[in-house]
């Protein structure tokens, strides 16, 4: 996969600026004032922009999820030789950089978001997003004029000739019509709301007042992230370049250059951090161990143990702890750690086992190289509730894994010991 992307400027500090939807690098400055604000930016940090998978200049095709993406930024500030960055996450490129900021704490230095919510759906608990009815009658409308002068005109009235024709010659280069809806029915169905107590990063949000996204939702959302500051914004328009740029880049610079000098934007200390859990559990092990004999079955074990850590390897997962034929580890995202998993079942099968498997994402705290808290607690009693064979999920890792074509039965809700509340809790559909 080849992702494209533009390190502009050579200020003190990186920032990378992840876009909404759909963008394309090379059309970033044809508009003179998107090139006003991008400029701006340039000139007191260095400025890395990207096409997120399946938009723009990168590869086409496969959208990928949340986790994916953020492993794309990575490998963009990994070729740019950038340790550590200011995130900046515009409109749907919000969701994704939240959950970077409380992933990857030692790579995002401060986090801006601008225009953006944590979910854009309608939930009984969250009544700034948009109705499902609402929002599939106008997906069908905008896929129907995606890429053409008229469908510009809907929602810019005020356009003149040229502009209507390069935005809608940006769009049809930005991505298909097909792409397009894959990508908002993707974005549709985020909800990183779960993550955002488990920032630890100097957040700023931005917010114009007239935004089609309430500024309530927006207000809310720096609420629920420690120490974040809101900044409300005059003006109705949504896309930055077509408002005042210039009192969003201010505020962009003021943050950052306040955070930076500051002192601790190359040495972070971070206690806590956005954790994925994996419990996994051999099923019947006492049965089978009394059928085959002591040795035997130490044997099979050993192969069982050999096969877990060589998928948690090629997984990327750490392990924490083995307690006689279970094994405790941790993840930096949740797809990952259900796929190791799914490995796992698989290579026991082979061995005439079977385990259950439970998977949590929340927050941890870090100690001497380990991982403790209730997230911990609540993984183990998700695997508790697993039945053999299968792999049982927090609705924060089903919320979480969004786009990534894994799909989940509901096992309704649960009572977790020395858990308070209920738990809604999502089995692997096999």
């Amino acid at each position: 996969m080849n992702i494209a992307y533009q390190a502009v400027g050579d200020g003190p500090f990186d920032l990378v600026f992840v876009p909404g939807a759909v963008s394309h690098v090379d059309l970033l400055w044809d508009d003179p004032d998107r090139a006003g604000f991008f400029g701006r930016l340039a000139s007191f940090c260095r400025l890395i922009v990207l096409d997120k998978r399946g938009t723009g200049a990168s590869d086409p095709g496969q959208v990928g999820d949340l986790e994916t993406r953020i492993d794309d930024v990575r490998a963009v500030m990994d070729a740019v030789g950038s340790a550590r960055a200011a995130v900046m996450g515009v409109s749907e490129g919000g969701p994704m950089s939240l959950l970077f900021a409380a992933t990857h704490p030692t790579r995002v230095a401060a986090l801006v978001l601008y225009g953006s919510l944590p979910r854009f759906a309608w939930a009984p608990d969250f009544p700034w997003g948009r109705p499902l009815e609402e929002w599939r009658r106008e997906l069908e409308h905008d896929v129907r004029s995606w890429g053409t002068v008229e469908g510009v005109r809907e929602y810019w009235p005020d356009a003149t000739n040229e502009e209507a024709e390069r935005r809608a010659r940006e769009e049809r280069l930005g991505a298909t019509p097909n792409a397009y809806l894959r990508i908002d029915e993707m974005n549709m169905s985020i909800d990183v709301r779960d993550v955002l107590a488990a920032i630890s990063v100097p957040t700023l949000v931005l917010h114009r007042t007239g935004d089609h996204l309430p500024i309530a939702g927006a207000r809310w959302t720096a609420e629920q992230i420690p120490g974040a500051q809101f900044v409300e914004l005059e003006g109705d328009e949504h896309m930055i370049p077509r408002g005042d740029w210039r009192a969003v880049a201010d505020e962009v610079e003021r943050f950052l250059t306040h955070v930076q000098a500051g002192g601790d934007w190359d040495e972070p200390e971070h206690e806590r951090v956005l954790t994925t859990i994996l419990f996994t559990d051999l099923v019947g092990s006492t049965a089978r161990a009394a059928e085959l004999g002591d040795r035997a079955w130490a044997e099979l074990v050993g192969e069982h143990h050999r096969r877990v850590r060589t998928r948690l390897a090629r997984f990327h997962g750490r392990e924490l702890d083995t307690a006689g034929d279970g094994f405790f580890a941790s993840f930096d995202g949740p797809a990952r750690a259900i796929r190791c998993a799914t490995a796992i079942g698989q290579d026991i099968q082979e061995l005439g086992l079977e385990i259950r498997a439970g998977i949590h994402t929340g927050e941890c705290e870090l100690l001497d190289g380990k991982v403790a808290g209730i997230a911990v607690s609540i993984g183990a009693r998700v695997a508790s509730q697993a039945d053999s064979g299968e792999i049982l999920v927090s609705q924060t890792v089903r919320d979480l894994v969004t786009g990534s074509g894994l799909e989940f039965d509901d096992r309704g809700s649960h009572e977790l010991k020395g858990v308070p509340g209920e738990w809604r809790l999502y089995a692997l559909r096999r």
